[in-house]
């Protein structure tokens, strides 16, 4: 049987698709080789990614405009090197500069991604990691869930819907954060991705997809309690076009 990593752990992921997030980006870090690496955690929300990469020694700052998730982050975590504070992703300035920079699904909420886009690049320093992952704007979550969900909602439509599924033992929450605002703005694909981080000047260093349809309601409802189908459908999202998938995994240098 498959060990999971010590650093699982640190956080209060269970399903199998956010592992696979957390650890193309603990690899991703731990690939710019250095014993003393300093990290920020951009929109850190409930700061998983954060005591993930501080249990493996690194310095990490995680920062978020949501102060419900950073008192949440603060409450929890036990590492020294860990540190969080309440910031706005779109208007802060940093004076440090980094070994790497997390940005694990916050891109897709900023009505202006490219500004920040653009300070991480000033703050990153040469031949640092950049790890950015976003969902596919035009993927089958984001097609079949998120835009006629985000839909409803601005037409006060989408109670019913939110009360059948809760009715059906579904949970919407996300580990991710404790912001009551996740709404999507930017809807990416491959080339419109790359080309708000191309125009910074970072170049790609690799590029991995999430899953396909696992968390598809009412699909979901299944995955979500028997964790083999999760893995079969991560593993499977590995072996499929980046178009058909439901998120990208990225990691990017200058």
């Amino acid at each position: 049987m498959k060990t999971s990593p010590s650093y699982h752990s640190f956080t209060t992921y269970k399903d199998y698709e956010d592992l696979k997030r957390l650890d193309f980006i603990v690899n991703s870090v731990k690939e710019i080789g250095n014993n003393n690496i300093s990290v920020i955690d951009i929109g850190c929300g409930n700061g998983n990614i954060s005591m993930a990469l501080g249990s493996l020694g690194f310095s990490v700052t995680g920062v978020d405009i949501d102060k419900a998730s950073i008192d949440k982050a603060n409450s929890i975590n036990k590492l020294p090197n860990v540190q969080f504070k309440v910031a706005d992703a779109s208007t802060f300035t940093i004076d440090n500069n980094y070994d790497a920079v997390v940005c694990s699904e916050v891109l897709e909420h900023l009505d202006k991604p490219w500004e920040l886009a653009e300070q991480i690049f000033k703050i990153l320093k040469p031949g640092g990691v950049f790890v950015a992952t976003v969902p596919n704007g035009h993927g089958p979550r984001e097609i079949f869930i998120t835009r006629p969900m985000q839909w409803l909602h601005k037409r006060n439509l989408d109670k019913p819907i939110i009360s059948f599924k809760k009715f059906l033992g579904y949970d919407s929450a996300t580990l991710q954060s404790s912001n009551e605002d996740l709404t999507h703005i930017q809807f990416y694909n491959v080339k419109t991705f790359t080309d708000v981080l191309n125009k910074v000047g970072f170049k790609n260093l690799k590029w991995e997809n999430a899953d396909f349809i696992e968390r598809i309601f009412p699909y979901s409802i299944l995955t979500k309690r028997i964790p083999l189908l999760q893995k079969i459908d991560c593993d499977f999202a590995d072996h499929i076009p980046k178009q058909l998938t439901c998120g990208f995994y990225t990691s990017w240098t200058k």
